[in-house]
């Protein structure tokens, strides 16, 4: 698990991965055809040999599904890799040539026989060159985050040390907290006592913190969920780390940083190829919607300038991801365009709302600037709706977890909203239901999960008697 190195997923990274993804089936392919060429045969492109390599290719030599794994994975692994993959090739091929009598039969031996002792070379070539690529992008593309442990003991201290001597990692530990004294701890010269752990809430709240490592005994178990709960506030990613020196661990199944087991307690779904996906997914839809209501968006937009004055666009502060500040873009639909330290919710009668701007918040088409935010990165298609920062300033101390729905980027629409959970939250329960929706999307997401919410928003945006 070397996740915690990638604070977001980015545009070019899934490019990237699509082209690992691919890559192998090209080479393979090239090579078939350059030694083809060699011994003066011809090529077929579309022969079902050709169609078989590239399949088996695509299936059974593929990067490691963590992108951020590549910073750290050992060169040598990845060769190793790279051989048993393509000798599982070779032996589905064979197995293939001799039930059909058809694949690579086609070809003379001695094609076969020099494609088979070739490509790989190719490959690890082109595996190791790509890898190469990807670590540096991974390196330079992100800054560093930090991390803090709770627990000083002989594993959170090797688990420092491994964090320091791999800066691939981009993980830098601010010092531990622990409620004996640097002395009794016999602290070593490299490692910072911070704090005891009843300072670690504060501190997090008041110093950036990306990453928190919960190294405390397993006998401490109602100190871990007292942290935990002074946490909920925060968006921090949090870890537990068994302290694996003291407890014999016997098919124990976990993650991993450099060897040191961990076991992720809060973190965001979307994590290695799953980010990338729904990064895909979220500018492919985007791109596809904007350009299919390109003339419903000038329409609107006519409609909202002449309806009253003020901009067409209203923009307003909402936390994003990691609770960020974003700045969310709507048709706008009242007079006025509130965004300070109180803002009024919108109500059934609200008179701040135009003729025009009831229509548009009735049909949730005041929504369709946040294409943009999406394809920004600020926002995706499906995810917790972000609310106005003096809401969550508000609602953050009334509902406990409430600020863990940020650990994914908000969305245009939500489990809550297809659910009911939509307009005024006159009552606090009618928050807390929001609020219970939003991290059980966190807990459930799938692909199929935001298809599921992308339809029945179009099947229920035109009968939602709470949008208003």
């Amino acid at each position: 698990m070397t996740q915690p190195v990638l604070a977001k997923q980015s545009f070019l990274i899934a490019i990237l991965a699509g082209v690992q993804a691919i890559m192998p089936a090209i080479v393979a392919v090239a090579s078939l055809y350059a030694t083809i060429v060699l011994f003066g045969d011809s090529f077929d492109p579309s022969s079902s040999a050709i169609v078989i390599v590239a399949v088996l290719c695509l299936v059974l030599v593929q990067p490691p599904r963590e992108v951020s794994s590549q910073i750290t994975s050992p060169r040598i692994s990845a060769v190793v890799d790279v051989i048993f993959r393509w000798l599982l090739i070779l032996a589905v091929l064979l197995a293939i040539g001799y039930v059909t009598k058809s694949p690579l039969q086609v070809y003379p031996r001695r094609v076969f026989l020099t494609w088979a002792a070739t490509t790989p070379v190719a490959l690890i070539f082109a595996t190791l060159a790509m890898q190469e690529v990807m670590r540096r992008f991974l390196l330079n593309a992100f800054d560093s985050r930090s991390a803090i442990i709770a627990g000083y003991n002989s594993s959170s201290l090797e688990l420092a040390r491994r964090l320091k001597s791999n800066p691939g990692m981009r993980l830098e530990v601010s010092g531990f907290f622990d409620d004996r004294s640097s002395e009794r701890l016999g602290m070593e010269p490299d490692a910072k006592l911070i704090g005891s752990l009843s300072d670690l809430g504060t501190y997090v709240k008041e110093h950036r913190t990306d990453v928190i490592f919960l190294a405390l005994p397993i006998r401490h178990l109602k100190r871990v969920m007292d942290l935990l709960d002074d946490l909920r506030d925060t968006t921090a990613s949090i870890y537990f780390v068994p302290d694996i020196f003291v407890f014999d661990l016997i098919q124990a199944r976990s993650g991993d940083i450099h060897g040191i087991p961990v076991v992720a307690m809060c973190e965001t779904p979307f994590y290695g190829y799953r980010g990338v996906a729904k990064r895909l997914t979220d500018i492919g839809l985007s791109v596809m919607i904007l350009l299919m209501l390109l003339p419903l968006l000038a329409l609107v937009a006519v409609m909202v300038k002449t309806s009253s004055p003020g901009p067409i666009i209203f923009k307003q502060r909402r936390y994003g991801l990691d609770g960020r500040e974003i700045a969310v873009y709507k048709f706008r639909t009242m007079r006025v365009t509130e965004d300070g330290a109180q803002i009024r919710q919108a109500s059934r009668t609200d008179n701040r709302i135009t003729r025009v701007g009831g229509l548009l918040r009735r049909t949730s088409l005041d929504e369709l600037p946040q294409l943009i935010n999406v394809l920004q990165g600020r926002m995706s298609l499906v995810g917790p709706r972000p609310h106005a920062v003096a809401h969550n300033e508000e609602y953050r101390k009334l509902i406990k977890g409430y600020m863990v729905r940020h650990k994914v980027l908000p969305g245009i629409t939500g489990l809550a909203q297809v659910n009911g959970c939509r307009g005024e939250t006159a009552e606090l329960k009618d928050m807390e239901a929001r609020v219970n929706f939003d991290l059980d999307y966190l807990r459930h997401w799938s692909p199929m999960l935001d298809i599921k919410i992308i339809l029945l928003t179009v099947v229920r945006v035109f009968r939602d008697d709470k949008a208003y």
